[in-house]
């Protein structure tokens, strides 16, 4: 470990540059979880207020284990016709 600014960190943090990120056709801010994930847990999380760090780790927690696996892999199956959606949209919203 190495001290950087103040704080232990496990190893030296250094910034991009261009000869390490290849150029990508989808934006680097699209996360394949936005798409599945993220979507079904906002239903869940409507109205919803946490008074701690812990509470909202425990129904995170509490939500994942509520799906089985079909829900999982229904997800990562989807994701290279929603990679190719992003892709081809051009930067345009869709639904």
């Amino acid at each position: 470990m190495i001290q950087k600014q103040g704080h232990w960190v496990p190893y030296e943090l250094k910034p991009r540059t261009t000869a390490s990120t290849a150029e990508k056709k989808s934006s680097p801010d699209i996360a394949p979880s936005d798409f599945h994930l993220f979507r079904s847990m906002a239903h869940g999380l409507a109205d919803r207020r946490f008074h701690s760090y812990e509470e909202a780790q425990k129904w995170i927690d509490s939500w994942i284990a509520s799906k089985d696996m079909s829900f999982f892999r229904r997800g990562i199956h989807v994701l290279p016709e929603r990679w190719e959606k992003v892709g081809s949209s051009d930067g345009q919203y869709f639904k």
